[in-house]
């Protein structure tokens, strides 16, 4: 019996309107304050089920990363609202400063993730999750030790992304959940393991189903008990992985966003970038775009992974719903600190040393 052939979907290269989505709606939370308390105040609103042993799935970033969730924004929500949780983070598939355990460690202690514990989920081995309904995987290789958490926080950076077009809460724990050599290899190459050449040889709508089906192995094991906040700031086209070479950012910021479904959150979000202005969202759109980066949302969906539909509550005006237009309303132009410019600048100089 000959195999089936598998085949990526299409379409991660057109933004869906609203108008043009069916099924349910779901309740994403909004608010425009950027800071400690406007996080605090997000999470409270998505939090009912959060208990027990909890994990706070948090992309830490390499060492100076300028545009990682604020450190102290983190430290208070975990201080206030999650006394006992712990930052969970897995090593990387490249090699930079988190790809060992010993490297990881020592970008954690340089970032200041000192506040709470910080379990590297892969230090001790992996584990094995099933990926139910999937195309490419029938499970999924995690850190091993995620799996003795109860509960689930996905605190997510919002931003562009080099290969996936936009990291989302999807991203986050699709890649950031999978361990740094057998799952993030089955995400990114065909043979799983690869050689160096290789490593990134997964692209567009089949590398956006994969991230998708990783992430529903860890959604699906955590049930009820996960929730997700996505924010807004801060958003280079590259990830946090690329550290101080990020590419120089040059959206808005535009607030928090948190709900209990991962899809209409990462599909509020990108609504609010497409809502954005030719001259503030033009950069953003194309990277996602040209990545074909939608293909992610679109496959959480057939996956049944939550509605690409929702209703905006605008939590800094009495829980009024608005719309993506309304919640970009008045955003400013983003400003670079000086200090982040001049790490960017020393950053790439090395690139060009080392080629």
């Amino acid at each position: 019996m000959s195999e089936i052939k598998k085949t990526p979907g299409t379409g991660g290269d057109r933004y869906l309107p609203f108008d043009e989505r069916t099924g349910d709606k779901s309740v994403v939370y909004f608010t425009r304050d950027l800071s400690a308390e406007g996080l605090k105040k997000l999470y409270e609103r998505v939090n009912e089920n959060i208990d027990g042993k909890v994990a706070v799935k948090l992309h830490t970033g390499e060492q100076h990363g300028p545009n990682i969730i604020p450190r102290e924004w983190v430290k208070n929500l975990v201080e206030k609202d999650l006394p006992g949780a712990t930052i969970i983070e897995t090593n990387t598939y490249y090699e930079g400063d988190r790809y060992t355990t010993e490297q990881h460690r020592e970008t954690l202690k340089v970032n200041g993730w000192t506040f709470c514990p910080v379990d590297i989920t892969d230090a001790e081995g992996t584990a094995m999750l099933p990926v139910k309904g999937g195309k490419w995987f029938t499970e999924m290789s995690v850190g091993k030790s995620m799996l003795q958490y109860d509960s689930l926080v996905v605190l997510t950076h919002f931003k562009g992304h080099t290969m996936g077009g936009f990291g989302g809460s999807n991203k986050n724990i699709g890649i950031g959940c999978a361990d740094g050599r057998i799952g993030k290899g089955m995400i990114h190459t065909k043979a799983g393991a690869a050689m160096p050449d290789e490593m990134w040889s997964i692209a567009e709508e089949e590398l956006m189903e994969r991230i998708a089906e990783s992430t529903k192995a860890t959604v699906d094991h955590f049930g009820q008990k996960v929730t997700f906040v996505n924010v807004m700031r801060n958003m280079s086209v590259d990830c946090d992985c690329a550290g101080c070479a990020a590419e120089k950012v040059v959206t808005p910021n535009v607030g928090i966003l948190a709900s209990r479904d991962i899809l209409a959150l990462d599909q509020a979000c990108i609504d609010l970038v497409f809502a954005l202005s030719e001259e503030d969202g033009a950069v953003l759109r194309e990277r996602i775009l040209s990545r074909h980066g939608l293909r992610q949302l679109s496959y959480m969906k057939e996956l049944g992974m939550g509605n690409d539909r929702y209703t905006l509550v605008d939590t800094d005006h009495g829980d009024q719903a608005i719309q993506p237009a309304d919640a970009v309303q008045g955003v400013v132009p983003f400003v670079e600190l000086p200090e982040t410019a001049l790490r960017r600048a020393q950053a790439l100089a090395a690139m060009e040393e080392e080629n």
